[in-house]
C-alpha cells in the first residue's frame, strides 16, 4: 500500500484520507489510504474542500459532543414543535433580531 506525508497528494493519486473516508464511507475508488495527521494538516486539508463537506464534517464532530440521551432529545423536539406551532398559528409573534440583539447588548453593558 503507498503511503504519502502528503494527504492532497494522496488524494489526487485516487487515494482517501481518513476523513475523507468517514465523510464518503462508499467511494468509488476501492484504494485507501490512512495517514496520520496532525491538528494542523487536517485542516489545511479541509480548505480544499467544498463548503458543504466541510458542513458536514462540523455537524458531525459537533454532533458527537452534544448527543444527549433519547428522553432529552424527545423532550426538545416537543418544545421546539410546540414553539413553531405557536408562531404558525398566530399565538405568538416573533421579536425581530434588531430589538433582540439591541436588548443583549444593553443587558451586557450593566
Amino acid at each position: 500500500m503507498h503511503r504519502s506525508k502528503h494527504p492532497r497528494l494522496a488524494n489526487k493519486l485516487g487515494r482517501m484520507t481518513r476523513l475523507e473516508q468517514r465523510l464518503n464511507p462508499c467511494p468509488k475508488q476501492s484504494t485507501i489510504i490512512t495517514v496520520s495527521m496532525t491538528l494542523e494538516q487536517i485542516i489545511e486539508e479541509t480548505r480544499h474542500w467544498p463548503p458543504e463537506k466541510v458542513g458536514e464534517l462540523v455537524g458531525r464532530l459537533t454532533g458527537d459532543l452534544h448527543t444527549g440521551d433519547p428522553e432529552t432529545e424527545a423532550a426538545w423536539k416537543t418544545e421546539i414543535d410546540r414553539r413553531i406551532e405557536e408562531i404558525q398559528s398566530g399565538k405568538v409573534q416573533g421579536v425581530p433580531a434588531e430589538e433582540v440583539f439591541e436588548k443583549a447588548r444593553q443587558i451586557l453593558r450593566r
